[in-house]
């Protein structure tokens, strides 16, 4: 006969643990009622979907980790984008609609059918993900790259030290053909050199008044640049930064340097420096390199920066006008999507411009962790030149991220709030659901431009 003592001991041990697997359960389900609903009398290319991630399971710390979701596409999807996201990276499990791990009514059989069920993608995963570093390994093996199918690979994320070659050629900077890369990174790289001397290495004599005020202003922002970030911070990176962003906007009259585009050559610094210097970004010192080295990293970053600017030049011309009309699209997008929001937001008189034009002119580099941008340029990259368009969906996605806090907020609360995003403790799960539904919302609405007609 059992003691009475030691029952009630365990019982009393297994509650938190009941308890935390029933909130995980119920967060899990409430999420998926959402998908469904959003997908409800729709047509998706593929199937989308959610899947909790394995570890939250793990007796040892099931009470600490938040429940974590992931998107997934089956391997055969095919769909209106060329860049159908195949999510294998993340310890995901591709299960359907209509065969969500079953609850057991005794919490005892729930705990053991949930672990059983978390025991397939631990494996699995790791055989994926090894898979998808295949893919990327036998892709770029090739003497002629088919980008299309590495844009494919490259939208859900790509190995870190696969990304400076893969950027490269995602941007057009690269040529796909292998036999040609060395010659014409070797030529664009003394074309930046050239364009250095002629442009930045002269004195103020030689530069014209606007001039003279662009570089001042570029001086100025270039310390101003992510701010949280030691390494950016060090005299010589702002002169790298300095040099780069002076040559663009001296070759790019049409716009020249507008605040902004000091962000968005970061993403670029850091990836190109990666390829000589190992360890985390916060050890790293650009004066253990060589001043070969940081040439053509700045050459890297100079080019990569001009094509992906290329694609938007109307974000950064006077008055950007670019901009404008995104805004406007995200403001009906998010009225289509999410009527509520919209209605709130419209009553308190918040205006999109108010907060989403730092958004699209800065492409979010100032809204999340700067560990996390890496992560969100692969997608942004991979798009290519659909990149102006699909931003709304991220922002959109990105803003929804806290409609039910939005809508309890009065005009100034709101202000701040789209301010100061609260993103500080993102990891890449919070991102990756920002894409899977951005992704989502594209194959809704993309190719039906009525459902955002007024």
């Amino acid at each position: 006969m059992k003691n009475s003592g030691n029952d009630s001991l365990g019982a009393e041990d297994r509650q938190p643990k009941e308890s935390t697997i029933s909130n995980l359960d119920s967060r899990f389900n409430q999420t998926l009622r959402n998908v469904q609903g959003l997908l409800k009398g729709r047509s998706i290319p593929g199937k989308i979907l959610l899947t909790r991630r394995a570890d939250v399971l793990d007796s040892s710390s099931v009470s600490d980790k938040p429940s974590n979701y992931s998107r997934s596409l089956s391997d055969n999807d095919t769909g209106t984008s060329n860049h159908i996201a195949k999510s294998e990276e993340e310890d995901l499990q591709i299960i359907n609609n209509n065969s969500i791990v079953n609850k057991s009514k005794s919490s005892t059989s729930n705990t053991e059918d949930l672990t059983k069920e978390v025991q397939k993608p631990i494996m699995g995963a790791r055989a994926t993900d090894s898979a998808r570093v295949m893919k990327f390994t036998t892709l770029l093996s090739g003497t002629t790259i088919i980008l299309d199918k590495l844009r494919e690979l490259a939208w859900s994320g790509i190995p870190p030290y696969m990304r400076p070659n893969i950027w490269r050629l995602l941007l057009g900077y690269a040529p796909p053909n292998s036999d040609r890369k060395e010659g014409v990174l070797r030529r664009k790289r003394l074309e930046y050199l050239d364009s250095v001397a002629q442009f930045y290495d002269v004195p103020d004599t030689e530069r014209s008044d606007d001039e003279i005020n662009m570089l001042r202003q570029i001086a100025v922002d270039c310390p101003r640049t992510v701010p949280d970030v030691a390494f950016f911070q060090q005299a010589q990176v702002q002169k790298s930064l300095e040099r780069i962003l002076y040559t663009w906007a001296i070759r790019h009259p049409a716009s020249g340097y507008v605040q902004g585009i000091n962000d968005l050559a970061t993403p670029f610094l850091v990836v190109f420096l990666s390829e000589y210097l190992e360890g985390g970004v916060e050890k790293w010192s650009i004066s253990d390199l060589s001043p070969d080295k940081i040439t053509n990293i700045e050459a890297d970053c100079y080019w990569c920066l001009s094509k992906l600017l290329d694609g938007m030049q109307d974000h950064y011309t006077f008055a950007q006008p670019g901009i404008q009309r995104l805004v406007f699209k995200l403001k009906e997008l998010v009225r289509r999507i999410d009527e509520p929001v919209s209605r709130h937001m419209e009553e308190q008189g918040l205006e999109f411009l108010q907060f989403a034009f730092r958004w699209f002119n800065c492409l979010l580099i100032r809204e999340i962790p700067f560990h996390l941008v890496t992560r969100l340029w692969d997608t942004y990259l991979a798009e290519g030149d659909s990149l102006p368009d699909f931003l709304v969906y991220i922002f959109a996605s990105f803003l929804l991220t806290w409609s039910e806090e939005l809508q309890k907020l009065d005009f100034q609360e709101l202000v701040m709030f789209l301010q100061h995003v609260p993103t500080q403790n993102w990891t890449h799960q919070e991102l990756e659901m920002v894409l899977s539904r951005a992704f989502m919302w594209h194959s809704m609405f993309n190719n039906s431009p009525r459902h955002l007609i007024s």
